[in-house]
């Protein structure tokens, strides 16, 4: 479908998506937002937006503040760096943001049962929390963070007093008057110093630490301080080193919870899309559609979800009885923008989107939606746009199947319209031998006449103000465009003449070519592939929904090993762990082990058939060179224990 996003411009409704996200986490998902091809993820993505939407027209915002990305800092964890106290803030923050979401959607289960219910998977940190908010505040590392950080401090409040003393008397010393540029205590570089007149440094005993940018003014340290100034270095020194026990305690906390904590910023990512998609759809007042596995389109007061202003209601239909629509009418009639407007309402379906439509709207869940909209003309390779046009639409033939969408523009042109007719026919009623949903516009008459004598074939029209020669927007189904040429030339005021010679001639052209239109008996073979098509793709159908009927009426128990798809975003993984006690699946994922709930997963294959009665499950969650460490130091090896402390030792440092 990479195309298609592309073509209809999907990218744009995912940019204005990611405006409502109140997170990088959020935006990074919409960043990543593809359409789903199962029935039962995309239900469930429908699902999840119909409860968000509830829960903010009741008046009722989810927590998401404080909501930040933390990833790098996690990061820098799990290398064994020390967090700084703003670092630690900032995890505090999340936390905190975690635990808010967890209590709201806790208060708000009755009203959304499948949102609340992933909340199961988030575990809440009030211990650390509190443990954080005890020792660190902002970029500060607090004095009750420890006793002997209180003590250390309090030692150096009374030396400051002591040297601050020591420089008072320096000050006010009347012996001193005249050397002193400023009479006040500057602290540079760590050191309290006075400020001194140039030409009398030599006469004060002391250390020069600074000189002004002109040179007129030295800032000395006296040595009647530098004892007490040592001190205050020491202590200095003994309170970085009491601080980073203490960030270091603190960073271990996060470290032992690192791989939850993580689940938890998926979790809480994944509630900022869910919210981002529901203040999406009320801001341009979107609603949720009926979807299908019958592959019928049914688009009621449709609109673009690009287009501003004032918009004239789509309403269109394909299948489930037809499968192909042609569309004709006049340019800028607003052909193109039909088609990329059904391309785009289902693009936006498949990805959990409410649609600008009534509800009552029919939308299918597809594998893909092929398109060729636009002249696409190569200059690199010197394609003309007849050309392009056919590599782009040899293609679609290649990649169409019975359960994907085709979208053409202008189909046929570029080339002689009698061959170009033949073409655009045989290339459609392809398509509709292999089961696809085509919807395609063309200019020719001659498809226009192809879809009638066609039995899965529709035409379709956009209406035309004669009066004010210009397009009114409005596609009327069921009926096949005029082309108007002929009221237009009247209306100019051509000669009767030429009016009634180029009639005559459209008349003889007709009749050559009636010959080549489909015969009953074409039209009859047409219809019977057709019925049987549709009796396969029924109890396919139905065979599809009693499976998932029956997955969603068993609650499947599974076992370490069982290979299983997370129903939301279609990965494969395998189960370590069955669920817990809240109903969480531990499942290896992508290196990774992951709690997920069990309704959103999906049994693919249970482990006893996948494996020998013997076959040792551990091995699956490991790769080979941690089990020939373990192997090695199991039967002594002095090389493996060398390599496990040297990267304990790499690990500290």
């Amino acid at each position: 479908m990479n195309k298609a996003i592309q073509t209809l411009e999907f990218n744009k409704i995912k940019e204005r998506l990611s405006e409502f996200c109140q997170s990088s986490l959020g935006k990074q998902l919409v960043d990543n937002l593809y359409p789903a091809v199962n029935i039962k993820a995309v239900e469930t993505r429908l699902k999840e937006t119909k409860e968000a939407v509830r829960l903010l027209k009741a008046g009722m915002i989810p927590p998401l503040g404080g909501l930040s990305n933390i990833s790098m800092l996690l990061e820098k964890t799990e290398k064994g760096m020390i967090l700084e106290a703003s670092e630690l803030t900032a995890i505090n923050d999340f936390l905190r943001a975690c635990r808010n979401l967890e209590q709201f959607m806790n208060k708000h289960k009755e009203l959304i049962p499948l949102i609340s219910e992933y909340i199961l998977s988030m575990k809440s940190y009030k211990d650390i929390e509190e443990e954080i908010s005890y020792s660190v505040s902002g970029a500060l590392v607090l004095s009750q963070a420890s006793k002997n950080l209180g003590r250390i401090r309090r030692l150096k409040e009374n030396q400051k007093e002591k040297i601050e003393k020591t420089l008072q008397a320096f000050l006010s010393s009347n012996s001193n008057k005249s050397l002193i540029q400023e009479f006040f205590i500057s602290e540079k570089n760590g050191h309290y110093t006075i400020p001194i007149k140039s030409a009398y440094k030599n006469h004060v005993e002391g250390s020069i630490i600074e000189t002004s940018s002109t040179g007129s003014t030295v800032f000395i340290e006296p040595k009647a301080i530098s004892k007490l100034a040592g001190e205050m270095q020491m202590l200095e020194a003994e309170e970085m080193a009491e601080q980073y026990q203490i960030l270091a305690g603190l960073t271990g906390l996060i470290y032992e919870n690192i791989s939850s904590i993580k689940q938890n910023m998926e979790l809480m990512a994944t509630y900022d899309l869910i919210f981002a998609k529901a203040r999406y759809a009320i801001s341009i007042n979107a609603a949720m559609p009926e979807i299908n596995l019958k592959r019928h389109i049914r688009i009621v007061n449709g609109r673009h979800p690009l287009l501003e202003g004032r918009v004239v209601p789509l309403n269109i239909e394909v299948g489930p009885d037809f499968n192909t629509l042609v569309i004709t009418g006049p340019n800028a009639g607003g052909k193109t923008v039909t088609l990329k407007t059904v391309g785009l309402l289902i693009l936006m379906t498949q990805c959990g989107l409410f649609i600008p439509a009534d509800e009552s709207s029919q939308i299918p869940v597809l594998d893909d939606v092929l398109v060729d909209i636009g002249d696409n003309q190569s200059i690199e390779n010197a394609l003309s746009t007849f050309s392009s046009h056919m590599q782009n639409l040899g293609i679609i033939l290649k990649k169409s199947s019975n359960n994907t969408l085709v979208l053409i523009d202008e189909i046929g042109t570029g080339t002689d319209p009698a061959e170009g007719a033949a073409i655009a026919a045989a290339i459609l009623e392809e398509l509709s031998r292999k089961g696809s949903l085509t919807i395609a516009t063309t200019h020719y008459g001659e498809i226009k006449e192809f879809a009638v004598r066609h039995p899965l074939f529709r035409n379709a029209s956009v209406l035309f103000d004669k009066e004010t020669l210009s397009p009114l927007y409005e596609l009327i189904m069921g009926e096949s465009g005029e082309s108007n040429a002929f009221w237009i030339v009247e209306k100019f005021a051509f000669p009767s003449g030429v009016i009634n010679n180029a009639k005559r001639y459209l008349m003889t052209n007709e009749k050559n070519k009636a010959a080549s239109y489909i015969t009953e008996k074409d039209k009859e073979k047409l219809q019977s592939e057709f019925e049987k098509n549709k009796q396969r793709q029924l109890e396919k159908q139905t065979l599809k929904e009693e499976r998932l009927s029956s997955i969603e009426e068993r609650k499947v128990d599974y076992s370490k090993g069982d290979r299983v798809r997370l129903l939301d975003t279609d990965e494969i993984g395998l189960v370590y762990e069955e669920a817990d006690k809240n109903d969480n699946v531990t499942v290896y994922l992508s290196n990774e082990y992951k709690k997920i709930l069990r309704k959103r997963l999906s049994l693919m294959e249970k482990a006893q058939n996948l494996y020998p009665s013997d076959y040792d499950l551990d091995t699956l969650f490991t790769d080979y060179s941690a089990r020939k460490l373990d192997h090695d130091i199991k039967r002594g090896s002095k090389r493996a224990l060398k390599k496990i402390q040297k990267d304990m030792r790499g690990k500290n440092r």
